[in-house]
């Protein structure tokens, strides 16, 4: 007989690997492939699921190694290795595991999320083109020269430097965390030749000044490809080179928004989240997580120092800091404080003004009118504060009682005056003006309330008389999210202001925070108090925070206040001039409003000292998705799930906006007193979640979701 002399073929080896799967279809998180051999956890492939080649990323094995394959049963072959890219680090795969298990997402989902987009397309070959592309020089030079730091500064500095943290840097606006924030950072990367920081900005306008710093102080130590951003306004290739820059180890400081808590950084020894306190670090679609808590997370397991820094920080970092008291432990992270300001003008005096003792309809006070008119005469700078945007939040008519509803959502169209249309802020939904009433003919159709471009407009006609010290007429500009939609446009609408080309800013919260206006000395907020009775009890924490983070944007150089000879001033027209926010408003006191509420969310069992989650259901009706919830309340309660006995769960009911895209909202609330009975009972409950979603009365559901510690409700 012939004999084979072929060498046995290599028996393959089972690997487990993450993908991004189908939200909401059972499959599990990590699905098995084989391969011809061994790949190390964390090695990116690319793999088949069903008709497509998709990214994934090999997983740790489980404790004994895996399970045969039922008999007649075979796995598909990994279609090929990324080679050029290191495996992703142990710490890295343990951040996103603890993150899909602790906010209720598929781990494969969370994986592939966390990588630039650019990385899920690209093939080997692709890929190895890509790397051969020369990097930026690492090649440092000459340092900028320190600044010295004043004695606040130093002792957080000192602080930071011989405590393992975590810390909240409680700090006034303009006294100079973000050069203690440098100062750290200088100090990590001297300390390590393979450190790395990570420092988190809430929104992407606050990016390039923050960048600028850093560059001007790192790369000339360190060489220019050692400070990279990261977030959503990048293109994906840039993305994709910032964050191979950073798992290579080559880029020593990464700059980022709330995406970046997933970079690759093998060597990160300090995370910084700047402005700590805002709603931007919570996600709000697919995994809900929030960037600053996964921060604290992620610095106790990798070993790096985390410093958060806030003029007004979160009511759960502000109690998670407290100091020691009689009988009360102290909190898990150190406080430090910096109340002066650097380099600025003292804290603005604060003047509030009564509109119910003003005209009727009044946009602007006849005091306010008068002090902006002044302040520019002047040739000083004055910000208009207005936290909606748009001419008008909806078109009315007096005849038939129309309203510019929009028709794929229960909330109106917005008109914008300079283009003449109705926008759905919620769904985009967007048509022309129309010339007469829809609903009666009426021609006299009329706008109601109003919007920064309104107050852009109005502005502009009550100061068209009123001349600079360079002798021309009062210039007004507008800044939100409709006048930066271009590329570049917002950079360029802040050098002008800079510049001294604008003499009054109105503007959202996008300019409230975080940058620095020097020949600011007015600030002004028109329309404040609808926050005061909102149904969501974080909303008086809001307010405060926007208005005193506002008020910081007057008076950040002391040598220009000083050389105008005037007194940094914000102003707030309201018609609840007794209300407690504003009452803390003018002592700029945040320590006594933060106390006060803490103290009324204590005795209501709010948090910090609950925890929470909602579950939504969207569906093409109410009925259906108020019925999902009730049926998936009704049997965890029937099966007894784990935690069960800690675990309130509240009613069904719709969402404040119950219908976004034709499509019906509909929430329920879970709250508990223990976080970890919440998340067993979470956990036991997603089974039974998947299980009701596929009961035949079910069929009308688009789509469920939980989440986790949630910030609106």
């Amino acid at each position: 007989m012939p004999v084979n002399d072929d060498p046995p073929s290599p028996v393959p080896t089972i690997l487990q690997i993450a993908v991004q799967t189908p939200g909401h279809s059972n499959v599990g998180d990590l699905l098995s492939y084989a391969s011809d051999r061994p790949l190390p956890p964390g090695t990116l492939v690319r793999v088949p699921l069903g008709t497509r080649e998709v990214l994934g990323v090999v997983w740790d094995a489980p404790e004994g190694g895996l399970p045969p394959l039922p008999a007649g049963l075979s796995t598909r072959a990994v279609a090929a290795v990324l080679e050029g890219v290191a495996p992703l680090a142990a710490p890295w795969r343990r951040l996103v595991a603890f993150t899909a298990r602790y906010y209720q997402r598929g781990l494969g989902e969370v994986a592939l999320a966390a990588l630039p987009p650019q990385l899920r397309d690209l093939g080997p070959a692709q890929l190895a083109r890509r790397l051969r592309r020369p990097a930026a020089s690492l090649q440092g030079g000459d340092a900028l020269p320190e600044i010295a730091l004043s004695a606040e500064q130093e002792s957080a500095r000192a602080a930071i430097a011989a405590e393992p943290g975590p810390f909240l840097l409680y700090g006034s606006t303009g006294s100079g965390k973000t050069e203690v924030y440098l100062r750290c950072v200088q100090e990590a990367l001297e300390a390590d030749p393979a450190a790395q920081a990570l420092v988190m900005v809430p929104e992407i306008n606050l990016t390039p000044q923050l960048e600028e710093r850093f560059t001007a102080r790192f790369a000339p130590r360190y060489g220019a490809g050692s400070v990279v951003s990261l977030h959503s306004g990048m293109t994906n290739p840039q993305r994709l080179k910032s964050w191979l820059a950073a798992h290579a180890g080559t880029a020593r400081i990464v700059l980022g928004t709330r995406m970046s808590v997933f970079a690759s950084m093998p060597g990160l020894a300090l995370i910084v989240v700047d402005e700590e306190h805002d709603a931007s670090y919570k996600q709000q679609e697919g995994a809900r997580y929030s960037a600053r808590d996964l921060a604290i997370w992620r610095g106790r397991d990798q070993g790096a120092k985390v410093v958060l820094g806030s003029a007004t920080p979160s009511l759960e970092s502000w109690h998670a800091s407290r100091p020691a008291e009689a009988g009360i432990p102290a909190g898990r992270y150190r406080r430090l404080h910096m109340p002066s300001r650097i380099g600025a003008g003292e804290l603005p005096h604060v003047r509030l003004v009564d509109m119910g003792q003003q005209p009727r309809g009044a946009v602007f006070s006849a005091p306010l009118l008068a002090a902006i008119t002044q302040r520019v005469e002047r040739g000083e700078q004055c910000l208009v504060l207005l936290n909606r945007r748009g001419f008008a939040p909806v078109l009315h008519c007096s005849d038939c009682g129309w309203k510019s509803d929009c028709p794929h959502c229960s909330a109106h169209q917005v008109f914008h005056k300079i283009d003449r249309t109705l926008r759905c802020h919620h769904c985009g939904y967007t048509q022309r003006v129309p010339h007469a009433c829809p609903g009666c003919g009426n021609p006299d159709i009329a706008p109601i309330g109003r919007g920064t471009e309104q107050l852009e407009e109005q502005l502009a006609a009550l100061l068209r008389n009123v001349i600079t010290p360079e002798r021309r007429a009062a210039r007004v500009a507008r800044i939100d999210a409709d006048t930066t939609k271009a590329k570049g446009a917002l950079e360029s609408q802040l050098a002008q202001v800079h510049a001294g080309e604008v003499d009054v800013l109105v503007g959202t919260q996008m300019v409230a925070k975080g940058h620095d206006f020097r020949r600011i000395t007015l600030v002004a907020a028109v329309q404040p108090d609808g926050a005061l009775f909102s149904s969501d009890f974080r909303a008086p924490e809001r307010l405060f925070a926007l208005l005193l983070q506002a008020a910081g944007r007057a008076g950040r150089d002391a040598r220009y206040v000083a050389e105008q000879g005037s007194r940094c001033e914000m102003w707030v027209q309201t018609y609840h001039p007794d209300h407690a926010v504003y009452a803390a408003l003018r002592r700029h006191d945040y320590p006594a409003f933060a106390d006060s509420q803490l103290a009324e969310r204590a005795e209501a069992a709010m948090p910090p000292f609950a925890y929470q989650a909602l579950v939504r259901a969207d569906a093409r009706t109410q009925e259906v998705a108020q019925a999902f919830l009730a049926a998936a309340s009704a049997a965890a309660q029937a099966d007894g799930l784990p935690g069960l006995e800690h675990v309130t769960l509240f009613p069904p009911v719709p969402l404040a906006i119950q219908r976004v895209a034709n499509v019906e909202r509909a929430q329920m609330l879970l709250e508990s007193g223990n976080r970890a009975a919440l998340q067993r009972f979470l956990s036991a409950w997603q089974p039974v979640l998947h299980a009701t979603r596929a009961a035949p009365e079910h069929k009308g559901l688009i789509r469920w979701l939980v989440d986790v510690d949630p910030l609106t409700i």
